[in-house]
């Protein structure tokens, strides 16, 4: 779904509350949350309740019906919600009705239900004013927020917290997770067996999306196949990991509110699978006294084998953090265990002890990759960050050397202030990992993946192209009738003599339409265009057909077929895209220079249904693709999956692992101790060389300028209307 719209939809919500209401930010923050938990629980139930229905006999009783409802639920990523917990019966309450009271209900059997809820749903709910919970309740049941899926519950919590100061979160360094972090971090692990261990588990966004992977790549339940092991130090945190994993069908029972610092769970020293974790940067004040004790090797529980970062010399505290984090997380790993994390970029370079243990770490071997990421990844600050990797279980041909790949000039713009990663940037900054662990397989069925994926979007083009063509031909016979039967006396009628149409004005209508016409013919430019595409499209996917998708060099072969298609793809969309505004233009010339709408020969109706089908939908009004979106998206979608196979054969051209200037290098510890343990990827993997930028890379450069002009003039409208207030405020 559109984030920013769910975003705007939220703070409608909070704003409410805040206009409306006497509660503080931390009164009424848990109880929206509690609301965004009913909801994405009811849609979760949704997805699968007709799954589950379908193999129950429609004779069976009701209350047994609802029995085998409950029962198919077990084992299902969701939550069975009885019947007075689904958000539909409390969204479709009477105006008037209690509904606090029903949503504290709702909340009250949820908790029957699920032991490990027990006391983290919020309450308090009859508190508020009737007609805002009422309103409140429906802004939450709007087709946005109905749709919404994956973690967007820690998305929510992050809104919250930054938008309404819920806690210091900010100041602590406390940054909710961003989730195209998240998924590179289990990508990259692939925490698919025994303990998963997060000791600063947030909203548990890692557990949830470790439950994706399994389902989604290993396709077993998670609740299978590992054990989660959360801590989080706050108790607000800690009921919302909880209600989280629950919401996603996920066993929440051993998530434990606690202090990692200094309530060390013992126990899973030396013995987890995987570690995965997004710390608070940069915490200082951290109690030397209550830490020291955990200086000693791993074989004698020890989780800091590596010796105590520096101390304030007024304060004696730990003066930075981040080494003991990075030393936590090695140490709760087991003998073949991998860890991945967040840091803040200075941890990779600081030097002192902090450089004394990246040493000792270094020279373990079991440090695996590292990444930098660029900036604005984190939903409200713009900092960059790099995600370390440790795999005490690599080989040995692997065991001197670390992967430093530089991601900082891979992104995707969603906004001015907000960067993610694409499915597809995604699945090649892992396929890089792939190659470098000598996993070349999974990168021939990764660019198998994308071919096949050209091939289905290119079967899609004929069929669009013809429905554009069709749109195209009923608009065209409306403003042909109109063109024929429009009489002056009638375009005139009630009109000033200064406004009175000419003659000559309704010829050159006509002769515009007519050229129109005729470049949509069998001769015309346009036509001869889509002909020499659809030609070109038939003859690729024959060459795909004929590929050998199995092998590297097939797929090397095919790709320089499909490297060709690319530009005639994007000139066949600019070529269509001209067309369309050929004919919208007509449109509004006949409209609203001819005044056509005072004619009897011009239907009104079927013209706006034609100009609806040229024109691009609204996102905002959650309108359904156009005739124009449908053929554009396929041309598109189509060059889109070419390129990305390009991207990676111009990179690796042999479908073997090599260092690319710029981007990513296989590094001897040698080289890392030359270069005093840094762990930047930027000191090592260079520069790449200039080269022209492609139409992708430029379209995303564009885009990422046109957002952030968006962003500063909206910003501009605000604070004149702000300065326009005050001075109407001084002037009385």
């Amino acid at each position: 779904m559109n984030v920013q719209q769910l975003e705007n939809e939220l703070w409608e919500a909070a704003d409410q509350l805040r206009a409306n209401s006497k509660l503080t930010a931390a009164e009424y923050a848990m109880p929206v949350l509690g609301l965004i938990f009913l909801r994405h629980a009811d849609n979760r139930f949704k997805a699968y309740l007709p799954e589950i229905e379908a193999d129950i006999p429609a004779q069976v009783p009701a209350d047994q019906r609802e029995m085998l409802i409950k029962l198919g639920f077990q084992g299902k990523a969701a939550i069975y919600l009885p019947e007075a917990a689904r958000f539909d019966r409390i969204a479709s309450l009477p105006q008037g009705n209690n509904v606090g009271e029903v949503i504290d209900a709702a909340m009250d059997v949820i908790e029957a239900e699920y032991e490990v809820l027990k006391g983290a749903l919020p309450r308090g709910y009859p508190a508020f004013e009737t007609d805002l919970l009422f309103d409140l309740v429906k802004i939450f049941d709007r087709p946005a927020i109905k749709a919404a899926t994956g973690d967007v519950f820690g998305r929510i919590y992050e809104y919250f917290l930054n938008k309404f100061a819920m806690s210091g979160a900010q100041e602590g360094g406390e940054f909710f997770t961003p989730p195209s972090l998240v998924r590179m971090i289990v990508n990259i692990i692939e925490p698919d067996h025994g303990l998963v261990l997060d000791p600063a588990c947030g909203s548990a966004g890692m557990f949830v999306q470790t439950g994706h992977f399994i389902e989604d790549v290993r396709h077993q339940q998670a609740n299978d196949t590992v054990t989660f092991h959360g801590q989080e130090k706050s108790d607000t945190n800690t009921k919302l990991a909880r209600m989280n994993l629950v919401v996603h069908g996920l066993d929440a029972s051993n998530i434990r509110q606690g202090n990692t610092f200094y309530d060390q769970v013992e126990h899973l020293v030396g013995q987890c699978d995987f570690v995965m974790a997004n710390p608070p940067f940069n915490v200082d004040g951290v109690d030397t006294k209550k830490v020291e004790g955990q200086v000693k090797p791993i074989e004698q529980g020890g989780r800091l084998p590596f010796g105590l970062p520096g101390t304030n010399a007024k304060t004696g505290a730990i003066s930075n953090a981040n080494s003991l984090w990075v030393q936590y997380f090695y140490a709760y790993l087991n003998d073949s265990g991998r860890a991945g994390f967040v840091m803040a970029s200075s941890a990779s370079d600081a030097g002192n002890k902090d450089r004394d243990i990246r040493e000792q770490l270094v020279n373990t071997g079991h440090v695996d990759v590292m990444m930098a990421i660029g900036n604005k990844f984190f939903y409200t600050r713009s900092l960059p960050c790099t995600l370390w990797f440790f795999d005490k279980g690599k080989p040995q041909d692997l065991h001197d050397q670390v992967l430093m790949i530089d991601a900082r000039n891979v992104y995707h713009v969603v906004s001015a202030r907000s960067h993610i990663f694409t499915d597809e940037q995604h699945a090649n900054l892992n396929a890089i990992v792939w190659l470098y662990r000598g996993e070349t397989d999974k990168f021939v069925a990764l660019v198998a993946h994308y071919q096949r994926q050209v091939d289905a979007w290119l079967a899609a083009i004929p069929g669009r192209i013809a429905a554009d063509s069709a749109a195209i031909e009923q608009l065209a016979a409306q403003l042909q009738a109109f063109a024929q039967g429009a009489r002056l006396t009638e375009l005139n009628a009630s009109q000033p003599d200064d406004a009175q149409l000419t003659q000559a004005q309704l010829d050159d209508f006509k002769g515009e339409l007519a050229a129109a016409q005729a470049d949509t013919c069998a001769e015309g430019n346009t036509n001869t265009a889509i002909a020499a595409l659809l030609a070109a499209c038939t003859q690729a996917r024959a060459a795909i057909t004929r590929a050998d998708l199995a092998s590297h060099s097939g797929q090397r072969t095919l790709q320089a077929a499909l490297d060709a298609l690319a530009p005639q793809l994007r000139s066949a969309g600019k070529v269509l895209e001209a067309r369309h505004k050929q004919w919208l233009k007509l449109i509004e010339t006949a409209d609203k220079t001819l005044r056509a709408r005072s004619s009897k020969a011009f239907d009104g109706k079927a013209v706006r249904d034609g100009r609806r089908a040229l024109l691009a939908a609204d996102p905002k009004k959650n309108e359904d693709p156009t005739v124009r979106d449908a053929v554009l998206d396929a041309l598109k979608q189509a060059a889109y999956f070419i390129h990305q196979v390009h991207w990676l054969h111009s990179r690796f051209p042999h479908g073997l692992f090599e260092d690319i200037p710029g981007l990513c290098k296989a590094v001897t510890v040698e080289e890392i101790a030359a270069n005093d343990y840094s762990l930047t990827p930027g000191r090592y993997v260079g520069v790449a060389a200039a080269a022209a930028e492609d139409e992708d890379d430029f379209a995303e450069t564009l885009r990422e300028i046109h957002d952030e002009l968006a962003e500063l003039n909206d910003k501009a409208v605000e604070l004149a209307g702000r300065i326009a207030r005050n001075f109407e405020g001084l002037l009385g």
